[in-house]
């Protein structure tokens, strides 16, 4: 199994965009598809299967660890922040709770 230390880039990114599909307990199909332009099949199963045998708690502390690993962001978070933007309205809706998770992220990992 790969930990956060060891996820690249893109499983990373696959990672918080799961999170962020999933935070509504729905992932639908349109969400789906945007994350699959991002990221290869084979990533995005991978991801997908470690991402499902989490708790919300495991994903926080996984996108906190593999960031705090690894510096992919730190010098412009502007896409990573565009990308889960972007992903909260790939559904068609905003949920409340997408915002909230969405302002939560951004304020704990420009802390890391």
């Amino acid at each position: 199994m790969i930990t956060p230390n060891n996820w690249s880039k893109k499983e990373l990114l696959a990672y918080i965009l799961l999170y962020i599909a999933n935070i509504d307990l729905e992932e639908s199909s349109n969400e789906r598809e945007f994350i699959l332009n991002k990221i290869d099949v084979q990533t995005f199963k991978n991801i997908h299967k470690e991402f499902e045998a989490d708790n919300d708690y495991q994903c926080i502390q996984k996108i906190l660890k593999s960031i705090k690993s690894h510096d992919y962001f730190r010098a412009d978070y502007r896409d990573l922040f565009v990308d889960i933007k972007l992903m909260i309205f790939a559904d068609g809706d905003e949920h409340s709770i997408e915002t909230t998770i969405f302002n939560t992220l951004k304020k704990i990992i420009k802390a890391e």
